[in-house]
């Protein structure tokens, strides 16, 4: 599968802005720290679920359901952060989980659904990840990618499947003028702007020096919603496609405004990876799509039938991925949170 991003042009701009760093920053003083410290905190688009090794590895007993694997957006900008230094070392601790929510971030513990080799009785209830990650007066750097599991967009898509099998049935519809006990999507967003400034504001109290990275999703619906094949599980299934267009333009986009607005608010840096991500989305050929449909291509340990769900992958050799970044989807968040991470550094 192609790269995303040209690594040669990766590594030049790395090389530029270290030597952009090396010119610019004073030398330390004796006795200061010797390296950054960058705590990642988000939910499963941070964490990875099924690109790379798990870590911690399958069998570690301090694995705790969140599913970090290794070639997820924070590895690969760890290991180029290795590779060109921006002046000292920096120090990764990556405490994303997936199914996290906004409220997970800073205010609830979570309690982990990983389908991966679970434990009997299910995963533990883990802390805040603010708590986790051990945000104080030192940290350097903070990169967040969270809001999805708030509105929550998965169960969106899953009502759109649902009413997508159902002839005259429309989740435009349903989430425009929502039943009673439903929230309308006007209302999930605005929910989701208020919960967001609460975690910003909360992520600030706790790192006061830090420099705020938020990370945006990608275009995993297409521009056009006719290049969905529908019915295809590799793609969207059978969400319509005049439902695929709301989802795209009043769902997923509104939430990513709804992100970058929040952040520029308290001045931080927002991180675009939708832009640069259209035409990669889930109904793209496979050596094109950087996002894998409901059932996708997935390492070996995860699974093809999730517990608790009629989907099962199993029968077209697919693993039940949920529409969620493949490896290419990563390494091109990768590329442009390295470089919001370099930049912050120079600052």
């Amino acid at each position: 599968m192609p790269h995303p991003v040209s690594r040669p042009r990766t590594r030049a701009l790395a090389v530029g802005l270290t030597l952009a760093v090396s010119a610019l920053v004073p030398s330390l003083p004796a006795g200061a720290a010797d390296q950054y410290e960058w705590a990642a905190l988000g939910d499963s688009y941070t964490a990875g679920g099924f690109v790379g090794d798990p870590q911690p590895a399958l069998g570690d007993t301090s694995r705790d359901g969140c599913d970090r694997t290794s070639d997820a957006y924070p590895g690969v900008v760890q290991r180029e952060l290795e590779d060109f230094p921006p002046g000292k070392y920096v120090q990764l601790t990556n405490v994303s989980c997936g199914n996290a929510t906004i409220a997970d971030i800073a205010d609830t513990k979570q309690t982990p659904i990983s389908p991966v080799q679970p434990p009997a009785g299910g995963w533990t209830a883990v802390d805040p990840q603010i708590r986790r990650a051990g945000l104080n007066d030192e940290t350097d750097v903070v990169t967040i990618g969270v809001g999805g599991n708030s509105l929550p967009f998965g169960g969106t898509l899953l009502k759109c499947l649902e009413l997508g099998a159902t002839p005259g049935k429309s989740c435009r519809e349903y989430y425009t003028s929502p039943p009673e006990g439903e929230e309308s999507i006007q209302d999930k967003l605005a929910r989701v702007q208020d919960e967001y400034i609460q975690m910003l504001a909360n992520v600030h109290e706790a790192a006061p020096n830090a420099k705020v990275i938020t990370v945006g999703y990608p275009a995993v619906l297409p521009e056009d919603a006719s290049d969905c094949n529908r019915l295809a599980l590799t793609e969207l299934g059978s969400i319509k496609h005049a439902d695929i267009d709301w989802l795209r333009d009043d769902v997923l986009k509104q939430l990513n405004n709804t992100i970058q607005r929040v952040t520029s608010f308290f001045g931080d840096r927002y991180v675009d990876v939708y832009s640069s991500s259209v035409g990669h989305d889930a109904c793209q050929p496979a050596d094109t799509k950087w996002v894998e449909g409901i059932c996708g291509d997935a390492a070996d340990y995860w699974p093809a039938k999730l517990p608790g769900t009629l989907l099962n992958c199993g029968p077209i050799g697919k693993r039940a991925t949920l529409v969620h970044p493949n490896a290419a989807g990563h390494e091109n968040t990768a590329a442009r949170v390295e470089r919001a991470i370099r930049i912050a550094l120079l600052n």
